[in-house]
């Protein structure tokens, strides 16, 4: 049995320093990396214990680090993408992560969306509050420890420092973690660190490298166990095609041992693939992946963890995401594969909208958050947007428009997909940052909703109140017209006109201004109306006031849905309206047991 390094990936909202904490980190180490101290794999780089307690000096005795723990295995790849993808069976694989937060911005959308992700993954994590050498007045000590850096500060420094961190506290809260700064924990077990730091300037590196460690040591040591000679296990990160190499597969191992000739398993779309290891190649020390015309080494094994790059037979239809097994007991290890299978091709309800993403990981992250606003999902697939699925989605927007949707994360859509879709009217939400494609989605549901609401409620006949102005009946019938003023609400053509008492004087014909026909009047408007059905002197005089009479269909749905839409003038007719109603019919408009 044997201490693994913890893989430790790195999240956080976009420009709040991922990539340079990262480069620091491993910058830091360059005098190690000339002595062979660090160790560069695909897609992750290793930075050995040794290296990490000449980084963190005395730093570290503080926190009584053994050497049970080999060192930190960084994952080089940051951002929630990346995270989701690299996936191992029941969770994600990093064992802690690092979620950097600009100490100037705070919480952001993508702040939260990779809480969420790390919440749904049970990843314990530490906060990077990056970018301390931006507070105003911050004067910075390269390379220091935050503690150093800190006594060195003017207080009001100090004191802007602390606030902007307990905003911070505050932001977790909301989230449902409690938090603090690193030096100011009383259970590393409850609360979440909060390691203030600058990736620029260094400051901070150390503490957020010992945390880590600690922490690894401290809660982790049983998870980190590896058997070095049993089968490896592990996850592909990438599928390529290399020079000389034909097509390749950029590999995290995270247990056991993998050796040449070995036969693996790996997942395809619908079915799995067994084929043998014919090279296993790590990357040279120290060198540009980019750059270099010798870039990789051949090794016999490798034990994790590890990031390699596998040639083998057969790699081209391999799943970005898929596990990766080397068989021992073939139909057991099959199974696990297929297992997997299962879990990602989802059709959780018959009808609901559709979801497509690159890997594994990420179509559970964007089916999570879908089920989190309970969005009903009719299928979620890998590979990139099909025919097949705009027939799918068309048939979902058939059964409910809100359901004609396509939700494709980091895929992309074939022509003929395309020229499909063009001719139909589903929505299709496509890009690569989950937050977004969901917060889209979500606006555009809403806009929906309230685009069939004011339909509807355009569609019912509301309160209204009109008075017939005297010395302006200037026909008594036929349709009869004379001159009115609208006291409250807005009147149309077609509705019904009622009197005090509750008997039906006509139906509005028309409404005529200056010559032109109107389509409707609002309050304070006065215009000549003609009544069909309606005798002047017979069914109304002149100072009569006559109310639209409102079907008690109508009456519910604006009781039910749409009385906070009307204005004070509205209510108010209403009230004199539903009371000359109930006169005759104390029932009227009341909501019976079973509707």
């Amino acid at each position: 049995m044997k201490i693994r390094s913890p893989i430790i990936s790195v999240l956080g909202h976009v420009d709040h320093g991922k990539t340079t904490l990262l480069d620091y980190i491993r910058g830091s180490t360059v005098a190690d990396r000339e002595a062979g101290g660090i160790t560069q794999h695909i897609g992750a780089t290793e930075i050995p214990i040794s290296t990490i307690k000449d980084i963190c000096g005395n730093f570290i005795s503080k926190l009584s680090i053994k050497d049970t723990i080999p060192g930190l295995f960084f994952i080089d790849t940051p951002g929630h993408a990346a995270f989701t993808s690299l996936r191992k069976r029941g969770g994600a694989l990093a064992d802690l992560a690092i979620l950097i937060v600009d100490i100037n911005e705070g919480f952001k959308p993508q702040t939260i969306e990779a809480i969420n992700i790390l919440k749904m993954y049970k990843t314990p994590f530490v906060v990077a509050a990056n970018k301390i050498d931006k507070i105003f007045g911050w004067e910075s000590h390269p390379g220091n420890s935050f503690t150093q850096s800190f006594q060195e500060q003017a207080p009001s420094v100090q004191q802007d420092l602390n606030q902007k961190l307990y905003e911070l506290v505050g932001e977790l809260h909301k989230l449902g973690f409690q938090s603090e700064r690193f030096d100011r924990i009383s259970s590393y077990a409850s609360q979440i660190s909060i390691i203030p730091v600058s990736a620029s300037t260094g400051e901070g590196i150390i503490e957020l490298n010992a945390m880590l460690l600690g922490l690894a040591q401290e809660y982790l040591t049983q998870q980190l166990e590896i058997h070095e000679n049993a089968p490896a296990k592990g996850t592909v990160l990438e599928v390529k095609e290399e020079t000389g190499l034909g097509m390749t597969i950029d590999t995290i191992i995270y247990d056991g041992v993998l050796r040449t000739n070995d036969e693996i398993v790996l997942m395809l779309k619908n079915e799995i693939l067994t084929t043998n290891v014919r090279s296993i190649l790590k990357p040279n020390p120290l060198e540009e992946m980019r750059d270099s015309k010798k870039r990789f080494q051949k090794v016999d094994e490798i034990v994790a963890a590890a990031g390699v790059k596998i040639a083998a037979p057969n790699l081209e239809d391999v799943v970005s995401g898929s596990p990766l097994r080397v068989i021992n007991d073939e139909e057991d290890v099959k199974k696990e594969i297929l297992k997997e299978i299962e879990d990602i091709t989802i059709d959780t309800e018959e009808n609901g909208v559709l979801v497509k993403a690159d890997t594994l990981g990420s179509l559970e992250a964007v089916v999570n958050i879908l089920n989190q606003e309970k969005i009903p999902i009719r299928s979620a697939d890998i590979g990139d947007v099909n025919k097949k699925d705009v027939i799918k989605a068309s048939i979902s927007q058939k059964e409910d428009p809100d359901h004609g949707v396509i939700i494709a994360f980091n895929v992309d859509v074939h022509p003929k997909a395309r020229r499909e879709l063009e001719e139909t009217s589903l929505k299709l939400f496509q890009g690569n940052v989950i937050y977004k494609l969901t917060e889209d989605h979500h606006d555009w549901l809403e806009e929906r909703k309230s685009a069939v609401k004011k339909h509807l409620l355009d569609s019912l006949i509301k309160p209204a109140k009109i008075m017939i102005l005297p010395k302006l009946i200037f026909r008594q019938s036929k349709p009869a017209i004379c001159g009115i003023e609208v006291l409250n609400g807005t009147v149309k053509p077609g509705y019904i006109l009622m009197d005090e008492n509750g008997n039906k004087v006509g139906s509005i014909a028309s409404m005529e201004d200056k010559g032109e026909t109107l389509p409707s009047m609002s309050r304070g408007q006065q215009v000549a109306m003609a009544i069909n059905d309606a005798i002047a002197g017979k069914d109304f005089e002149e100072g009569d006031s006559l109310y639209v009479d409102i079907p008690e269909k109508h009456f519910k749905v604006i009781e039910r849905k749409f009385k906070d839409k009307l204005n004070d003038d509205e209510l108010a007719c209403l009230e004199e309206f539903v009371r000359i109603k109930r006169k005759d019919d104390f029932e009227w408009g009341k909501f019976g047991l079973f509707e």
